[in-house]
């Protein structure tokens, strides 16, 4: 299949019939829980310019560091299982980066125990979604994000919830966005349509009737700010701060008279 043209989501509902763009790759096809690339790029081509520093405290098979480079931006990613050289190897908990230094934090953590990420002791992926020591161990790492990024500067958090046949329902990304929102400012909630070659299979969804329950059919995508601002030299607005851009408009709005007009 042809992959189309990458735009920019406009909606929020995003989908794209690939987990890759362009001709390439971007991270490694093989890898179990790649984030589709095409939501990084939407991400980087909104939030960020050419010479940002992206990071990526979960970078997985280096998705991140990919488009990136495509984009022209800097990257530093780390994981507790680098997967290739460019990946440092770190715990997000507590992320080998200096604080307020990050233009834009990008972060896909692990849902629950669905995936076997590594045989480290310490990984997150090893601790049910239904547990508090799992959103113990995400909130540490939401205020290591906090931590590193700019003020007035943005982060994405892709992430699904959690159901396994005879477990209970984690409803993760709500229990996430509640830290988040500790720590950060919310600019919008995306969904993301989910194209996993395993909801294709036909037998899945007639247990799923047969069995009253439903099938993962997207992600979220928690996007969110940093409190505070940048300087900036007089001029226009940065057309990727959404507050900037709203109070120059309403500096240049003609006052109302009262009366008639």
């Amino acid at each position: 299949m042809k992959k189309p043209p990458l735009v920019l989501q406009t909606t929020t509902l995003w989908d794209y019939p690939s987990q890759h763009y362009g001709g390439g790759m971007q991270g490694d096809k093989d890898y179990t829980g790649a984030t589709p690339s095409y939501v990084i790029w939407n991400l980087l081509s909104r939030y960020t310019a050419p010479g940002d520093l992206v990071v990526d405290p979960m970078a997985g098979s280096g998705t991140t560091l990919d488009v990136a480079r495509d984009l022209g931006r800097r990257a530093a990613v780390f994981d507790l299982a680098p997967s290739r050289p460019e990946i440092e190897k770190a715990d997000a908990r507590k992320i080998p980066f200096p604080s307020s230094q990050a233009d834009f934090v990008f972060i896909d953590p692990p849902y629950s125990t669905h995936v076997v990420y590594s045989d480290e002791p310490g990984c997150i992926g090893r601790l049910p979604a239904q547990e508090p020591e799992y959103y113990t161990a995400m909130r540490d790492v939401v205020k290591e994000i906090a931590r590193i990024l700019r003020p007035g500067r943005y982060m994405g958090l892709y992430v699904c919830d959690s159901f396994k046949k005879g477990e209970p329902f984690a409803p993760i990304g709500l229990g996430l966005f509640s830290i988040l929102c500790d720590f950060f400012t919310p600019i919008d909630v995306v969904a993301v349509v989910r194209r996993n070659k395993s909801l294709k299979r036909n037998h899945w969804h007639s247990a799923a009737i047969e069995g009253n329950y439903f099938l993962r059919g997207f992600n979220y995508l928690f996007i969110m700010q940093k409190s505070g601002s940048k300087t900036r030299k007089s001029g226009p607005p940065d057309p990727r701060d959404p507050a900037e851009t709203a109070r120059h408009l309403a500096a240049r709005a003609v006052p109302k008279r009262e009366g008639k007009p």
